[in-house]
């Protein structure tokens, strides 16, 4: 009885504490629009990257391995987040970058593996970016920004 109780109230503390459900209805961003009308302008792939914060196929965007110079545009609300100057291959799979467009992209632990993660979100629409670990060029930052291509729209320089 005593163990049935004690089971009970921690999962009961594992459910209710530190939900990500319940601090993502708090979050506020400037560009704020229902599941429907994210639909409605999004493609499949981008609202499950995006909105329901999924992670695409590794090695299956067209961003991987794009060399051209210009800006990574959130797919979501147009809102420059990386600049091709700072991209590099980190042969994950995804396109990666060593730093984000300055005050354009905001940061939250995400604890879906059991483990904590900096998740990367655009900071004027919410979309999920990626996420940042600490194992890139040692040369600049240090940082890798792992984004998925879906959640990018890419502007050439000459187009900006």
């Amino acid at each position: 009885m005593i163990k049935t109780l004690m089971s009970s109230v921690v999962m009961l503390l594992l459910v209710s504490c530190g939900s990500k459900a319940q601090k993502k209805e708090t979050e506020k961003f400037p560009v704020e629009k229902t599941a429907e009308e994210w639909k409605q302008i999004l493609t499949e792939e981008q609202y499950y990257v995006l909105r329901l914060e999924g992670t695409e196929r590794p090695f299956s965007s067209p961003l991987n391995n794009n060399k051209k110079e210009g800006t990574y545009h959130c797919a979501a609300c147009d809102t420059p987040v990386f600049k091709s100057e700072h991209k590099f291959d980190s042969g994950t799979g995804w396109p990666s970058f060593d730093r984000e467009v300055e005050g354009n992209v905001a940061y939250s632990t995400d604890y879906k593996l059991g483990y904590g993660r900096t998740e990367e979100h655009c900071a004027n629409c919410g979309g999920h970016l990626g996420h940042v670990f600490n194992d890139g060029p040692r040369n600049t930052t240090g940082k890798r920004h792992c984004i998925n291509g879906d959640a990018l729209v890419f502007v050439p320089k000459n187009e900006e």
